[in-house]
């Protein structure tokens, strides 16, 4: 028999669409999955408890999916390049196939792992299984990285469509002997406390809860998703986020099976939500590209002189964002559905790290901390942008002087309320007009619902004197 080929699954917990599993599969010989628990090789950014949820719950699906094709996934946890050696000598394989992580750290690991295997004379290729395009691939007039999305985007949408998806493999080599395998509940990834209940209601992790979201999205939302994908209300973004990160699904999947809706259905406002949502993908790729060229950025600002900035400690503020107990409806209501599902709708994204950074002067890091340990969908790329954006600091930010009103946002973005009365249940008695002003209705709430924690006004007028006190801001 022929000497069998490893495969290590990263953040491509899928068959289909899955380059290195496929060219692998192509060679005609045994393959063996893995996949290796290393979260000391991430640090600072090891995966947090809402994504180890996730993680297990992923890999379970992935060994069901490969089990069906004929093979079965290897568990090994400790240093990649130890588990990969000692596998490489008790199965006597020479050929290691991955998909490429943009990852500031994992980049050097990999780096560092391929050219030591290669030396020893192991055959070590890796390939693009999460973008459209690598992040060197897209370059501006001056061959530098872009720092502004909309030419980023043009340059992207300038190139060819990506390559159709490749078919998962219907049936794997199996090498003559497996080797040892843990047992996935040893790694303990599941949390001690109860979140099972309210996190099966949201996800369905897995390569096919992946498909099936994008499926329900092309057919039931995307019509309508130009307007609707602001309505934190409905059902009308993708919640493709979490299977996106973790490689249930690839974006040459998502590109493609966008087109082929828009061509077949040829329904009112299908091309609008598709170019609308393609876009939001463009978002995704632009995240990486920046993480890739600047790797500072997820603890320090791309924008050097918000270095400056007079952030405060504020312990018991932070505390109460957490929480939900901010007093402000809106910022209440998506820090809950954070909590208790894992995820949050981005336009209520914006509004609560607009207040966390804006209203209580709270550092940009001490929100990304927190969306990534509780975010299912917790990105390095996405969470940094998305924080980096809000406060100004980043590339094509937003301006640090345009502030979110959480009353203003709630009243035109849920403005009967449905959204916060789901996540926020003492406020069922406030009328639909006051619900994001609940301290004005003259509903007695005291002992259910805190008062505001501080003053929008004030809170503003603060944050742009904190600003014109920054240098060259």
């Amino acid at each position: 028999m022929s000497t069998p080929i490893l495969v290590l699954f990263r953040r491509d917990l899928r068959l289909e669409d899955n380059p290195a599993l496929a060219e692998a599969a192509r060679q005609k010989r045994p393959v063996i999955p893995l996949y290796i628990w290393a979260p000391d090789e991430e640090a600072p950014w090891a995966p947090g408890a809402a994504s180890r949820w996730w993680l297990h719950h992923s890999l379970t699906a992935l060994s069901e999916s490969l089990e069906r094709a004929g093979s079965r996934l290897i568990l090994r946890s400790g240093s990649s390049e130890e588990e990969l050696r000692k596998l490489l000598k008790s199965t006597k394989a020479d050929t290691i196939y991955w998909n490429r992580l943009y990852d500031p750290a994992l980049i050097r690991r990999d780096s560092r792992i391929k050219s030591a295997l290669r030396a020893d004379g192991y055959t070590v290729k890796s390939f693009n299984g999460a973008l459209l395009n690598e992040p060197w691939e897209i370059q501006n007039k001056s061959g530098n990285p872009f720092q502004v999305f909309t030419p980023f985007w043009k340059a992207c949408l300038a190139k060819t469509d990506p390559a159709e998806s490749l078919p998962a493999p219907r049936k794997l080599g199996a090498p003559a002997k497996w080797p040892a395998s843990d047992g996935l509940k040893t790694w303990k990834l599941l949390p001690t406390i109860d979140w099972d209940t309210g996190f099966y209601e949201a996800w369905t992790p897995g390569e096919r809860g992946g498909r099936k979201a994008l499926d329900r999205f092309t057919d039931e939302a995307m019509a309508s998703y130009h307007g609707d994908r602001d309505i934190p209300g409905v059902h009308g973004t993708s919640r493709l986020s979490p299977h996106l990160h973790f490689g249930e699904i690839g974006p040459r999947q998502v590109w493609h099976a966008v087109q082929e809706a828009t061509a077949s259905q040829r329904v009112k406002g299908m091309v609008k939500g598709a170019e609308t949502y393609l876009r939001e993908v463009g978002w995704r790729e632009f995240a990486h590209h920046l993480l890739f060229h600047f790797p500072h950025t997820p603890e320090k600002p791309l924008r050097g002189e918000f270095s400056d900035f007079p952030w405060r400690t504020d312990t018991k503020g932070l505390k109460a964002w957490q929480k939900g107990l901010t007093g402000y409806p809106l910022v209440d209501a998506g820090m809950r559905e954070l909590w208790h599902t894992g995820w949050m709708h981005n336009r209520v994204r914006m509004v609560v790290a607009s207040f966390l950074v804006k209203d209580l002067l709270i550092p940009w890091q001490e929100g990304a901390k927190w969306f990534w340990d509780t975010l299912v969908d917790a990105d390095l790329a996405n969470n940094t942008l998305g924080w980096q954006w809000t406060a100004g600091c980043g590339a094509d930010a937003a301006p640090f002087f345009r502030i979110f009103n959480p009353v203003l946002q709630g009243e035109k973005f849920d403005p009967k309320g449905d959204y916060v009365r789901k996540w926020v249940p003492e406020l069922k008695d406030v009328p639909d007009k006051l619900i994001h002003k609940p301290w004005a209705s003259g509903v007695n709430l005291k002992g259910r619902y805190p008062a505001p924690v501080i003053d929008h006004a004030m809170a503003r007028d603060r944050a742009l004197e904190a600003l014109s006190q920054t240098k060259k801001i």
